[in-house]
């Protein structure tokens, strides 16, 4: 499959989800929106990953790529009716593509922190085999205060009650980050706005440990990425007409 992924910022890409997809032999085209690259055509992809970043959806006079960005999302999803993962930023561009709100939270969730699925969720095929609570990476200071028509919750808790919906048949997004890698902390804490929420929501001395403790974490945010990488290419492919139907 050629997977098409929109990218805000270099050290946000898709992670572990990625190498699974070039281990499986499927195709990644990396569009850098933040540097100025262009949205190549639609048709040509089987599914659409939007990855975060650390602007806000709203922010369109600071980044006038989102608009066309949030247009592209809409006719993929709405429209052509195509796969689609949104992870953080991603996952409120679904949202707020669709019709939904994307608001500031009283405060930011950075760092470890248990989500529990919906009945939604645990009846979700895209998420069989993920257990009903499980430990997520996050770092987001906006959430999805308003959902889509037609959009579903499939993970909550009570400092985000929208960690992941979906709409329609499935569009995917995901508050929270199971792509993670060994240098993701490290690598994060370079961008200034991050470092400044990663502070002011842990504190200094929680704030240095953080990479420690979710190097402990990161076998089991890596099965969970790997479930739901391998439901939603299973969910498409069994979608996809045989050579007989085609003919």
């Amino acid at each position: 499959m050629r997977i098409l992924v929109f990218q805000h910022l270099a050290v946000e890409h898709t992670g572990v989800l990625g190498d699974f997809w070039r281990q499986a032999g499927h195709e990644e085209h990396v569009v850098e929106l933040g540097e100025g690259e262009t949205i190549p055509a639609l048709e040509d992809f089987d599914i659409l990953t939007v990855m975060g970043g650390p602007m806000d959806v709203w922010q369109e006079d600071a980044h006038p790529w989102l608009v066309p960005e949030k247009a592209a999302i809409r006719r993929w999803v709405r429209d052509m009716g195509r796969p689609y993962l949104g992870i953080c930023l991603g996952h409120q561009l679904l949202a707020d593509a669709l019709g939904g709100e994307v608001s500031l939270m009283k405060a930011s969730e950075v760092g470890l922190a248990t989500v529990a699925l919906t009945e939604a969720g645990r009846a979700d095929p895209a998420l069989a085999g993920v257990p009903p609570e499980l430990e997520t990476f996050q770092w987001h200071s906006a959430e999805v205060s308003k959902l889509p028509a037609g959009c579903e919750v499939l993970a909550a808790n009570a400092a985000c009650p929208t960690q992941a919906i979906r709409w329609g048949k499935w569009a995917y997004g995901f508050q929270y980050h199971m792509e993670i890698t060994g240098s993701t902390v490290s690598d994060w804490e370079q961008i200034p706005e991050y470092k400044a929420s990663l502070n002011e929501a842990l504190g200094p001395e929680k704030a240095a440990r953080l990479s420690t403790d979710v190097e402990a974490q990161l076998r089991g945010f890596h099965r969970t990425a790997r479930l739901l990488s391998d439901n939603l290419l299973s969910l498409i492919a069994s979608a996809r007409p045989t050579a007989s139907e085609k003919a």
